[in-house]
């Protein structure tokens, strides 16, 4: 289903929580698909709505933001804005015709390396379910044709996704 096709898939993870849980995947020497680069931020809260829209208009398929527990952010609320911008992201994608499920927000704590590794591999499996971003555009219409699927998905939505995230 995916021949050809190599997701890129980012992960934004804060340094006191969730980067240590990959840290201990690592540690642990947990298996999760090389397609997944780590971004460190001090909290998660730091992520702004710009950031994330960057992130697919540089042509990531998927993006996890993954933070402290609710409750647990080590700067007190950081992870509830991220959350919040998150959701708001995700609304966004949407209306502009981009499978809002690209995005997702985890809660991941330091001990928690297998949690991490399956998140990793779950934002993965979505990219391949999904195919190329549709802000890639030629890279996009290949995978569709080759999925037999070009004529289900109308050249102008994809356009208009493109056209929105990254303006000529």
């Amino acid at each position: 289903m995916s021949e050809g096709y190599d997701p890129k898939v980012l992960g934004i993870c804060c340094r006191w929580c969730s980067y240590a849980g990959a840290d201990l995947a690592g540690a642990m020497r947990l298996q999760y698909p090389p397609a997944v680069k780590i971004m460190m931020v001090p909290c998660t809260g730091r992520v702004d709505i710009l950031h994330l829209l960057k992130a697919f208009e540089a042509g990531w398929d998927t993006v996890f933001v993954s933070g402290c527990h609710e409750g647990d952010c080590h700067y007190l609320a950081g992870n509830i804005q991220a959350r919040k911008r998150v959701a708001k992201v995700k609304k966004f994608l949407a209306e502009v015709g981009i499978e809002a499920e690209r995005l997702e927000m985890f809660w991941i704590s330091s001990a928690e390396g297998p949690h991490f590794a399956r998140a990793a591999t779950e934002m993965t499996e979505r990219a391949l379910r999904l195919g190329p971003s549709p802000v890639k555009r030629e890279e996009r219409q290949a995978w569709l044709a080759a999925q037999g699927v070009a004529g289900q998905v109308a050249e102008a939505d994809v356009a208009a996704a493109a056209q929105v995230l990254s303006p000529s």
